[in-house]
């Protein structure tokens, strides 16, 4: 990435966490632009990352090869139709970090030409440790792909999904799913102190046990009931509160949580215009 023009159309929390990653990775800031129409926004990016801001998406995409679509779902066709005869001989590509918005829509608003894929990361991109499912059309050549693959590596760990369909479940699992290991993390430092721990020191607790699990998950082979076994002695402390969550049906609960979360990411993607 490191030679290739590159607008980040969109500085909020996902753009802003897009460019910090490709910066960290060795883009250099004149070759990034961003569209962003907030003026304070603008001079903080200049100020604090050293890049180009524009007021006016069509001069930030002015000789990039590659845009990144960061802004709210709710705003994407009109910023994508503004743009529709800027693209010139070279077309760029389109790499959509928008919630919901399918590949179908984003065709019409582009114009032809445009390759697109989506993208689905998750909140902590914000800190380089992202899980981003990735989607592209089969007209989507392989340097393609592998462009945006890059990209999205700049803030974590990319898996490739077979289907647009499958990028709502991965919403709901990976998108939301910071959501529900910051409850649980919650309710543990909650219950902690409950029992007696104070309660800064519950809520760490809690904290860097998410933190250490998720390091001992991602360093080893993934099997997770393995390391769940690993933990947990036969008749011991562990044993007894997870016989506890299993009668309390936890796997059920999961299950139809996940569920309410990819119907719910569905019910608004057949919400978008096209």
């Amino acid at each position: 990435m490191t030679n290739r023009r590159i607008a980040v159309l969109g500085a909020g929390n996902m753009g802003r966490a897009l460019i910090t990653g490709l910066l960290r990775s060795g883009t250099r800031p004149e070759h990034l632009s961003v569209g962003e129409p907030s003026a304070a926004s603008r001079e903080r990016l200049a100020r604090e990352l050293a890049i180009t801001a524009a007021a006016d998406n069509a001069a930030a995409v002015a000789g990039a090869s590659v845009v990144v679509l960061a802004v709210k779902p709710e705003e994407a066709r009109a910023a994508l139709g503004a743009l529709a005869g800027h693209w010139g001989a070279r077309p760029p590509l389109l790499v959509s970090v928008a919630a919901g918005l399918r590949v179908a829509a984003l065709e019409a608003w582009c114009g032809p030409g445009v390759a697109i894929v989506r993208a689905m990361p998750n909140r902590p991109a914000l800190v380089g440790a992202a899980a981003t499912g990735l989607f592209a059309p089969r007209a989507v050549a392989a340097p393609q792909r592998a462009v945006a693959e890059q990209l999205l590596r700049s803030v974590g760990e990319v898996i490739w999904v077979a289907s647009e369909d499958a990028l709502d479940v991965v919403t709901a699992l990976s998108g939301s799913g910071p959501a529900y290991l910051f409850l649980l993390a919650q309710l543990m430092a909650e219950a902690g102190e409950r029992l007696g721990l104070e309660g800064t020191a519950a809520r760490r607790l809690a904290a860097v046990t998410l933190y250490g699990a998720g390091l001992l998950a991602t360093s080893g082979d993934g099997d997770l009931a393995r390391l769940r076994a690993e933990v947990t002695s036969p008749g011991g402390t562990t044993e007894a509160a997870l016989r506890v969550l299993e009668d309390a049906k936890l796997s059920d609960t999961v299950a139809r949580a996940l569920g309410a979360a990819t119907a719910r990411a569905r019910e608004l993607a057949a919400a978008c215009p096209d």
